[in-house]
């Protein structure tokens, strides 16, 4: 089945729960929530779980792509077009039918000739420069994939290789994507020798469609691997080594060229997405490539003033002055104990909260009263009235 005949047959947006005029951000928004629910790492050995993340995936690489949601919305919106996708509604290849031939329509041509997988480009997939010369394959790029990878705190401060599981098509194992047994090679397609393409001579018109044998490949697989049948891929669970930068934040979104699904008739993989999400920490917050600390000091400290140790994430500890009549909520800085990246390193923010026992003794209530009897003025005297 033609890519174009699938999305003919599947409605990414509903797969998704989108309208079709969602926007980008919230397709990328229902993609990510879906798939960390249908994730196979979140649903080990439930294979419904595992096909619903394979139909997301492939809808999202589909509408989350500019270029390709447009060509999808546009084969939507034409419908079959007599037969033109090779199969289904209307004649198709083999049945008596013709697929048209657009190239020569300009503008409009290179729109169709996009649909009909034979852009107009020279040198482009589908391109063929004359009659009786050979056709180029219609290699395509692989599917892109988007995986979540759940990272401590501490991981993504300092920076972590790791690896992330997951279960896609992969080029197959035994012909190395060749879909050919080993020790064999794809032969010439004896039909349209090798062109990819079958012509159709109507007195002033000529119709050109793909080989209804090869399928437009121009060579016919003869001896087919018996692990994949054929088709190059085979799907199975990965692990892919992915190297976490310090200091990365959450939801940030990692590129691994060349590691997503693999490309058809010799088409390049496509790429892996790897999105962060990063643990709370028990005691520490981050603002920026600062990090963030709360530390309760008592009324003596804040009022006389003391020295204090504060932890860092580096488990070792930091003193800070606590100058004489601190009120609680004011900030500290400690230079150079944040998040170190490449470009910067930043502080440790260190708020004081004075702590107020809930509970008092006999001699730390005699100590209070002794000090409210000696607090000559009220801190509230201003909002008095009059003054």
């Amino acid at each position: 089945m033609t890519a174009q005949r699938e999305w003919l047959d599947k409605d990414y947006y509903k797969v998704l729960g989108v309208s079709k005029d969602a926007s980008a951000k919230e397709l990328k928004s229902e993609y990510r929530k879906l798939s960390r629910k249908y994730h196979p790492d979140a649903n080990p050995g439930d294979d419904k779980a595992e096909e619903r993340f394979k139909e997301i995936s492939a809808a999202y690489d589909v509408v989350g792509d500019e270029d390709k949601r447009k060509e999808y919305d546009q084969v939507r919106k034409l419908g079959p077009m007599g037969g033109a996708f090779g199969g289904g509604q209307g004649p198709g290849p083999g049945d008596g039918g013709f697929n048209f031939d657009p190239s020569g329509f300009g503008d409009l041509g290179d729109l169709l000739g996009g649909l009909f997988n034979r852009g107009g480009a020279p040198g482009g997939p589908g391109f063929q420069s004359g009659r009786g010369q050979p056709r180029q394959s219609p290699a395509r790029k692989g599917a892109d994939l988007e995986t979540v990878l759940h990272l401590s705190f501490e991981d993504a401060v300092r920076g972590v290789t790791t690896s992330v599981n997951l279960v896609s098509d992969a080029a197959c194992s035994t012909c190395r994507g060749s879909g050919s047994k080993p020790g064999t090679a794809p032969g010439v397609c004896g039909i349209c020798n090798g062109h990819g393409v079958t012509d159709d001579n109507q007195g002033g018109f000529s119709f050109s469609r793909p080989c209804g044998v090869c399928g437009g490949r121009g060579s016919i697989i003869t001896d087919p691997c018996e692990t994949c049948r054929g088709t190059g891929s085979e799907r199975r669970r990965r692990e892919v080594k992915v190297r976490i930068p310090s200091g990365v934040k959450n939801g940030s979104r990692i590129k691994l060229a060349k590691r997503g699904e693999p490309g058809t008739y010799g088409g390049p993989p496509g790429d892996l997405f790897v999105v962060v999400d990063v643990a709370s920490h028990e005691r520490f917050g981050r603002k920026g490539n600062h990090l963030t600390l709360t530390v309760p000091i008592t009324f003596a400290e804040a009022a006389l003033g003391a020295k204090i140790a504060v932890p860092t994430l580096d488990d070792g500890t930091k003193t800070i002055k606590i100058p004489a009549g601190t009120s609680s909520g004011k900030k500290f800085r400690v230079k150079g104990q944040g998040v170190k990246t490449k470009k910067a390193t930043g502080d440790l923010l260190v708020k004081v909260q004075v702590d107020v026992p809930g509970e008092l003794s006999d001699s730390q209530r005699e100590a209070i009263e002794a000090l409210d009897k000696a607090t000559i003025e009220s801190p509230r005297s201003y909002l008095e009235a009059g003054k």
